[in-house]
């Protein structure tokens, strides 16, 4: 929220700074987001008088003055703005001022060979107004020679972020309250006469829906002449960042921003028949004030005449029945709104707007006829009129809400002592009435909440008003008790395993990616993988993320096209974080998932190989067996298994697997229909870790890997060449021959696959290359012997024969 210091001086007496107001502020829990000075953006701009005015002598719409600047000697300027003549008083424009509007620096230059030393101004130019016609008029007696700034008496002009728990804020006359109870000044009482209409109010007022809008007060004002709101008013509104319209609006404005009552004025010639709050019906639809239209449905609630809606309540008015210039009989509405139903209406309908800021966080219900009066006044003081009997439907909430508050709460729970004497001053000037008894002072208060404040429901509540204006940098800072000795471990197994893997990831040469845990539902669908329903949000941010993510890998691919995209190379993505399944009696299910994504080039082209190496499923598999090995899986006793998923390409992809059942990872190359559907050209390698799967060592503690010396003996290796069926998976060959030998046999790694001259026809040559390492002495020959013997054995199992 946006305000100028002079507005909050129209409610507070003070002799403050705006940097002690600001202070101030944050001191009490309002934060300053900034604080900007109109003065500084009119420097160099002073009021000057036109002495003459001479038509241009090669320009027709373009005059020459002399221009009397204060200083003695005239300036000459080139203008072309209708209403330059001589005698005018305005504003000029000097070399080395910047235009506000458009950041232009003026300087001296020749206009049409004329020389032109500065500017005369428009509203517009200098950000006061929206008039560009022609230049501004100042009074005559207005001194010349004096800065604009000053004689205008720009104002700084200071932004609140206002949080969603302090709706009494949301007008001026709140943080003014605040503000005066913290101590920087005394709170200017706000005196509203009533006002007494002097004929029956010509409109039927009512309210059809009780829940919705449980009170509607209105009233008409004939004969008003609206038009262009006072200077003065149309200042307050653009210090607000708020856009002068007209007089009628203008003023339910600055009732709105001011007091945080938002109200309406409609153009009594535009309605027809009695003007009802009621529910909307399905399919009805309305041309809000920003041109735009809605369809509305029975849980909305309008207001309406016999032709149809003219309001979405407590949100945006219609463009029918907008006042206009021409303009000379309104109807006023304030009312109070049920603030569910105007967060439901605005979130259905997409549409924010000021009011619905307001009534949607909770407005004073007490309100609504000094508004009204205040509003009345207001028309009456600028635009004229005479005005009607107040019409009441319905009555505003009116139980107060008394809170049973103890004094020593405070030091209790806000860690601050204050007298009771103070507390009762801070609550009483915050708008709470307070009832103590004589006798029992420091014990038993009854505290009566006022209307303006529906944030508070208990004591602590109270403390907290009680602490921030007292000063919340006068709470100290007290460190917890702890116990002596040395703090233990508070990480789990997981989030040491889930550290661990992103390490190991990022030291591979991957980048961490973080994306949405939300998906496109067509995204999602297609990596759901038969796991149940997808978890669909009720309330989603917005279409493209309405599910809940089944699968790591959707997000990665969307990140990879983007990157793709904007000309990256080669990508090697990777995300730690979780999938949501459907679990048992419709319980989320997360699973810790590590997702990884490999596109574009593996190696770029070089003289060596002449172009680029695309990424494969090998490489994929290669990524998952370090990260698993690093995770702490047995990763020499996975079983590559089956086809990874319709994701991924038949005969490109597998699943690594501790037994049938336990899937640890999927891996392989994305299927042409996916790379399709995420509009990506060009192979692209997959892989998806489920860390949750991953078995914890027996009677380990964590995930922490077993540390031990480097063996005394140096290992030896030795090559073993098999020839086996054609269709026999190699990993099966692996995993037999280095179980041969489990006390010798440190690994067994294949590195030769071979087809061809020498192969017999349907079978292939596997060959292995075997770490033997030695423990207590060296391998003699024999013993070696032994061995390979225990090898070729094993390998006999899947029918190889050792090739000679």
């Amino acid at each position: 929220m946006k305000f100028s210091l002079v507005w909050l001086k129209r409610y507070i007496e003070t002799e403050a700074t705006v940097e002690e107001v600001a202070a101030t502020l944050n001191a009490i829990g309002l934060e300053v987001e900034g604080i900007e000075d109109p003065a500084a953006r009119l420097a160099g701009f002073r009021v000057a008088r036109v002495l003459t005015a001479a038509r241009h002598p090669d320009a027709d719409k373009l005059q020459v003055l002399t221009v009397d600047t204060g200083d003695g000697d005239p300036l000459q300027v080139v203008c072309g703005a209708p209403n330059a003549r001589a005698g005018l008083v305005g504003v000029l424009g000097l070399p080395g001022a910047t235009v506000p509007a458009n950041g232009m620096v003026l300087k001296v230059a020749a206009v049409r060979g004329v020389e032109s030393n500065g500017m005369m101004c428009s509203t517009r130019e200098l950000e006061l107004g929206d008039d560009h016609d022609g230049i501004i008029e100042l009074p005559e007696d207005a001194p010349v020679g004096t800065d604009f700034a000053a004689y205008h008496g720009a104002s700084p002009i200071i932004e609140v972020a206002i949080t969603p728990n302090r709706p009494d804020c949301m007008g001026l006359f709140g943080i003014a309250r605040d503000l005066a109870a913290a101590g920087l000044g005394t709170l200017k009482p706000m005196k509203v006469e009533p006002v007494e209409g002097t004929f029956p109010c010509p409109v039927e007022i009512r309210t059809d829906d009780p829940e919705g809008c449980p009170a509607f007060y209105g009233r008409v004002i004939k004969g008003v002449k609206n038009g262009p709101s006072p200077q003065w008013l149309q200042d307050q509104l653009l210090s607000a960042g708020q856009r002068p319209i007209s007089a009628l609006v203008d003023i339910t404005n600055y009732l709105m921003l001011g007091h945080g009552r938002p109200a309406h004025a409609y153009d009594l010639a535009r309605l027809s028949g009695p003007v009802v709050a009621r529910r909307a019906r399905d399919g009805e639809t309305v041309v809000a004030l920003n041109e735009k239209s809605y369809t509305l449905d029975g849980e909305m609630t309008v207001i309406a005449d016999d032709s149809g809606v003219h309001d979405i309540a407590g949100i945006m008015g219609g463009e029918h029945s907008g006042c206009s210039d021409e303009t000379t009989d309104v109807l006023l509405e304030i009312a109070y709104f049920d603030p569910v139903r105007i967060a439901k209406t605005g979130r259905k309908l997409n549409l924010t707007s000021d009011a619905r800021s307001r009534f949607e966080r909770g407005i004073d219900p007490q309100f609504l006829d000094t508004g009204l009066d205040y509003l009345t006044t207001l028309i009456q003081m600028i635009c004229g009129g005479e005005a009607s009997h107040v019409v009441r439907a319905g009555a505003a909430p009116a139980t107060p809400r008394i809170v049973h508050f103890e004094p020593g709460l405070t030091e209790q729970l806000g860690g601050v002592v204050v007298k009771p004497e103070e507390q009762q001053r801070i609550l009483e000037a915050l708008g709470f009435s307070v009832v103590v008894e004589e006798a029992n002072f420091d014990k038993a208060w009854a505290v009566t909440v006022p209307g303006w404040r529906p944030d508070i429901d208990g004591a602590p509540d109270i403390v907290e008003e009680v602490v921030r204006i007292h000063g919340l940098d006068k709470v100290e800072s007290v460190a917890l008790p702890r116990a002596d000795g040395v703090a233990l471990p508070t990480a789990t197994a997981m989030q040491q395993l889930e550290r661990r893997v992103r390490r190991a990831a990022a030291a591979r040469g991957m980048h961490e990616a973080v994306t949405w845990s939300f998906l496109p539902e067509a995204e999602a669908a297609a990596f759901a993988d038969g796991e149940g329903p997808l978890w669909t949000l009720s309330n989603p941010i917005s279409e493209d993320m309405k599910v809940m993510r089944p699968s790591l890998l959707p997000g990665l691919l969307s990140a990879a096209r983007r990157n793709l995209d904007r000309g990256a190379a080669s990508l090697r993505l990777f995300e730690i974080g979780r999938r949501y399944l459907r679990g048992k009696a419709g319980m989320s299910d997360e699973r810790l998932t590590l997702g990884v994504v490999l596109a574009g080039e593996k190696t770029p082209r070089g003289w060596a190989s002449g172009k680029a190496t695309a990424f494969d499923a090998f490489d994929a598999k290669g990524e998952v067996l370090a990260l698993l090995a690093e995770a702490g899986a047995p990763a020499d006793k996975l079983q590559v298994m089956g086809e990874a998923g319709p994701q991924f390409h038949p005969g490109q992809s597998a699943t690594l697997r501790l037994g049938p059942k336990n899937v640890l990872a999927r891996f392989g190359m994305i299927h042409p229909g996916v790379a399709k559907q995420f509009d990506i050209d060009g192979p692209v390698a997959l892989a998806e870790i489920y860390l949750d799967a991953i078995p914890a060592k027996k009677g380990a503690a964590s995930f922490a890997r077993i540390k031990y010396a480097p063996p005394a003996l140096q290992a030896i290796t030795r090559d073993f060449a098999f020839l086996v069926p054609a269709e026999t998976p190699a990993g099966d060959l692996v995993r037999l021959v280095q179980g041969a030998d489990k006390a010798n046999i440190v690994s067994a790694r294949l590195f030769d696959d071979f087809r061809g001259t020498g192969v017999p026809e349907g079978q292939k040559s596997l060959a292995l290359e075997v770490t033997l390492q030695p423990q207590e002495k060296s391998y003699k020959e024999e013993d070696l012997k032994a061995i390979a013997d225990k090898v070729t054995a094993a390998a006999a199992k899947l029918g190889a024969v050792l090739r000679g």
